[in-house]
């Protein structure tokens, strides 16, 4: 066995080093965020659906998936659920989740919340707001894809949102990515990918809601 064959194998032993089996919970960190806009109003967030899809053994680890059986997974968990532990061979395993008590809609409502206050606008808990917003998550998932030298830890953020006022409504689709590079699935690794996803998320948030006029 020569050398180079050597080093591969210890790399892929060193990447699967990590916890890949059960659920690694992860907690994700509200970016600050300072909007130049000036805008005013209330706004009630009256929905969030989670609207990902979920396929059973994808063969992109970028699609969302379970370890378990998809058919008997509940709407409930699935909404807990960013992403899939992964073996040094890039096989599935265990999943990746939010903390207890935390799922995508809640994540999610903070993210929009904080990108509405920093515009100036209050996020209200009356339904009688100046106007009604409804969320629909499209992605909120990530992944890494082993390499020779190191792993690749990829985050990706889509919600299309529906604002309502006076009768009229308009439409806001925003998305938001994030890359990191590290040599193991560390907690730190995951975070710091979704970390700049969320950022990104932020700033097309607010050019999403500037071009929209809102």
């Amino acid at each position: 066995m020569n050398t180079l064959k050597i080093l591969v194998i210890a790399l892929l032993g060193l990447l699967a080093s990590g916890c890949v089996t059960g659920t690694r919970n992860i907690d994700l960190e509200q970016p600050s965020f300072m909007s130049k806009k000036t805008a005013a109003g209330t706004i009630y967030i009256s929905e969030i659906k989670d609207s990902r899809n979920f396929e059973a053994e994808p063969r992109d680890p970028s699609t969302p998936s379970v370890d378990g059986d998809l058919m008997t997974t509940s709407k409930e968990k699935l909404a807990t659920l960013i992403g899939r532990q992964r073996n040094g061979f890039g096989a599935a395993m265990g999943d990746v989740a939010l903390p207890e008590g935390q799922n995508v809609q809640s994540k999610m409502k903070s993210l929009i919340a904080a990108g509405l206050k920093a515009r100036g606008y209050t996020v209200s808990d009356s339904e009688n707001a100046d106007m009604k917003l409804n969320v629909s998550i499209s992605d909120f998932w990530a992944w890494f894809s082993p390499g020779m030298w190191s792993v690749s830890f990829e985050a990706k953020l889509k919600s299309i949102l529906n604002f309502e006022t006076n009768g009229e409504s308009k439409e806001v689709v925003v998305e938001g990515y994030g890359i990191n590079k590290g040599q193991i699935a560390s907690d730190a690794n995951w975070q710091l990918a979704y970390s700049r996803a969320f950022m990104d998320y932020m700033v097309k948030f607010e050019e999403a809601l500037t071009k929209a006029e809102l």
